[in-house]
């Protein structure tokens, strides 16, 4: 009877991704034995923790690239855990060109980070995260998103995600939605709990937090802000290296006013600021301005900064996102959806510059 080759299991194992690393298993050593046996094979994979709730993955995964094989006529999986000596090689495999700690986030030079930012809250800035960051990874980026509003986590809600990350010896491995990425400030708190850091306990959290997580390869990585220029804006300016600023508001002059103060905060801490967003700008469908206009322009113009969209205020957009379906995936026609995604493509398609802004440098302000 025809077997499988050594190699050919080798090559179809090889196709077999982990779905929070993106990462073959075989490069990952996670592979712990293969048996074959009149036609049957048996692969056991030493998972990173026990009670990975991916398991289905690599079930489907397995069956799906190794039942091809010539000779093969049943496949099962079982699980092992990998040793503390096991997870500790493979952090140092994944870190790589970021290996040991360093202060602030631990992402490659090339992996661009958007800093979403606003002067107040209630303007939409963490749902136009979220669908930013759906639209990045619709044009075929590899995204991640940061929830760092440390006052007012939301983002794993909007996604639908609830398994929470894991933990490969002082490495945090995020969670994903697809091939979205997705890390939260909230996955480490008691749930609905505040949050009662202050001044440098704060900042040492947020430094251990943002060193300790692995992104891997990421193209963009979005980062959702607390609004306003307190104590964790600040701390958070410093610890995004080579970080670009875009600024969100809404139409009315008193959002618009309070935003100035997030544009100075991102110039004091070394952040480009890449432009202005103009959010509920006025009513999908009749274009009525619900909310005031000339807000985004008039920020524009204070601050020196391009208005980079106009998106419209959309009813479903928010229902969605309470249901954990970002808009720009539930519905990617729609007019928001078409806006949002325009912008993506705009910031994508702009020119990054390392260490030298675009704009004129704002007056700096005493604190």
């Amino acid at each position: 009877m025809e077997q499988p080759t050594p190699q050919q299991i080798t090559e179809a194992l090889g196709k077999v991704i982990d779905p929070e690393l993106k990462r073959p298993v075989t490069e990952l050593d996670m592979v712990r034995e293969v048996r074959v046996e009149k036609g049957h094979v048996a692969v056991t994979i030493a998972l990173t923790v026990a009670g990975c709730p991916l398991r289905s993955s690599f079930e489907s995964q397995v069956s799906e690239h190794l039942l091809p094989l010539p000779g093969v006529g049943s496949v099962s999986l079982e699980f092992d855990v990998m040793s503390p000596e096991e997870r500790a090689a493979l952090t140092t495999k994944l870190r790589g060109a970021v290996s040991g700690r360093s202060k602030g986030i631990s992402v490659d030079a090339s992996t661009r980070v958007l800093a979403i930012a606003s002067g107040k809250g209630g303007v939409g800035k963490s749902t136009l995260s979220v669908n930013l960051a759906a639209a990045f990874d619709r044009l075929g980026q590899r995204t991640g998103i940061l929830d760092a509003d440390v006052y007012g986590h939301s983002i794993p809600h909007m996604l639908g995600v609830t398994q929470r990350p894991v933990v490969v010896d002082k490495m945090i491995v995020p969670p994903v939605r697809g091939d979205l990425k997705l890390m939260s400030i909230g996955f480490f708190l008691e749930e609905n709990a505040p949050v009662m850091w202050r001044g440098p306990m704060l900042h040492r959290a947020l430094e251990q937090f943002l060193s300790d997580v692995h992104w891997g390869e990421l193209d963009t990585l979005v980062v959702d802000m607390p609004p306003g220029t307190g104590d964790v804006a600040i701390s958070l300016g410093q610890l995004l290296p080579r970080a670009e600023a875009l600024v969100v508001t809404t139409p009315q002059r008193a959002a618009q006013q309070v935003a100035v103060r997030a544009a100075q905060m991102a110039r004091k801490t070394n952040m480009r600021l890449l432009g202005v967003v103009e959010n509920m700008a006025y009513m999908t469908g009749t274009g009525e301005e619900l909310f005031g206009s000339g807000g985004g322009q008039a920020l524009s113009e204070e601050i020196e900064a391009p208005l980079l969209a106009r998106i419209p205020f959309d009813p479903r957009l928010a229902a969605l996102a309470d249901e954990g379906e970002p808009i720009v995936l539930a519905e990617p026609d729609a007019e928001v959806s078409q806006a949002i995604i325009d912008l993506a493509r705009t910031v994508a398609e702009s020119k990054r510059e390392r260490g030298v802004g675009i704009m004129k440098p704002l007056p700096l302000v005493s604190s």
